[in-house]
């Protein structure tokens, strides 16, 4: 019990991954009442917590991130206390750049030396779900502020939904960007993905070059 409380001491974007991964199954399960949006709060919360504990492992952790941090818990609580959309809204807000700070944050820490770590190795799939969840905040706010973005109003779920497809580059969503801000977001996110994938394999690839270079 001691060892395999150390290992996850030791790997917080092995913890990272798994919370987010247990949010895609669980985020279904949520009612749509109070009661679902204090538990959707609640999770938020444990995963910006997660978010902050990973960050502290990466090179560029500072003051920034809780600069974003804390008003982003806060207007999290504020609005499952008083069920406010608005308030929602803003604290995706703030949660979209704090996953983009840290999945900016994880990628240079996965690149910041030559010997690959266990927890940089989780790091790799955890940057993914980071920015997935980045876009997906995105998504919400941009819904906010330019209504009709994806036609019909959409929930939490087929967002999250829309951003993992739209970054694996799988083509598989149902939604459809309607407006010209929407498809540019869309663009952006398609060309992040790409741009990831090839950052990993290059990586990887530079490391196995570098163990195989003989010693002079």
């Amino acid at each position: 019990m001691r060892a395999a409380f150390r290992f996850v001491r030791h790997t917080p974007c092995l913890t990272l991954l798994v919370v987010q991964l247990a949010g895609v199954v669980l985020y279904p399960f949520l009612p749509g009442s109070s009661l679902g949006r204090t538990v959707f709060s609640g999770f938020g919360i444990v995963v910006l917590l997660l978010t902050m504990r990973a960050l502290r492992a990466t090179p560029l952790f500072s003051w920034f991130s809780a600069f974003v941090f804390v008003p982003a818990v806060v207007l999290l609580v504020v609005s499952a206390a008083v069920g406010s959309d608005t308030l929602l809204t803003v604290s995706a807000g703030f949660e979209s750049v704090l996953y983009f700070y840290a999945g900016i944050s994880m990628l240079a820490y996965m690149l910041n030396d030559e010997d690959v770590t266990v927890d940089e190795m989780f790091a790799i799939p955890a940057v993914f779900t980071l920015f997935a969840w980045a876009f997906a905040y995105l998504y919400v706010v941009l819904q906010e502020v330019n209504p009709g973005a994806w036609g019909d109003p959409r929930g939490w779920m087929e967002l999250l939904y829309l951003s993992f497809t739209t970054l694996s580059s799988t083509g598989l969503s149902d939604i459809v960007p309607v407006t010209g801000h929407a498809r540019s977001v869309i663009m952006l996110e398609q060309l992040a993905g790409i741009f990831y994938i090839a950052m990993v394999v290059t990586r990887l690839v530079a490391l196995r070059t570098h163990r195989r270079r003989p010693i002079a």
